[in-house]
């Protein structure tokens, strides 16, 4: 069994995903269960003259999944730069891969 899936074992999120974000999932191949454990672990960001968040894994994150399950840290070394856009009503509107690093705010 997957060990990032093993590591949310506890269901979905109370989050809903808009269906701009499961069309970008598909394109982009991020798979449900890593963002179910992006939203359960990651860090969050309140983005600047913007009204919504990013979440985004860092060191502290993969503490945090290291700790729920230590084989899903392997495992999510593969997505470690995935990242999700939360609105202001906590829909995740999109999702995709970092290219630049998250700044502080």
């Amino acid at each position: 069994m997957d060990p990032i899936a093993n590591a949310t074992a506890a269901g979905p999120t109370a989050q809903r995903v808009s269906a701009h974000a499961r069309t970008r999932m598909q394109q982009r191949g991020i798979r449900s269960d890593v963002l179910e454990a992006l939203l359960a672990f990651g860090s969050e960001r309140h983005l600047r003259g913007q009204r919504c968040d990013i979440v985004f894994f860092d060191k502290k994150a993969k503490r945090r999944l290291a700790k729920g399950n230590p084989d899903a840290v392997r495992e999510a070394e593969k997505f470690i730069r995935t990242y999700a856009i939360l609105g202001s009503n906590g829909v995740v509107v999109t999702v995709g891969h970092r290219f630049r690093r998250v700044r502080e705010s």
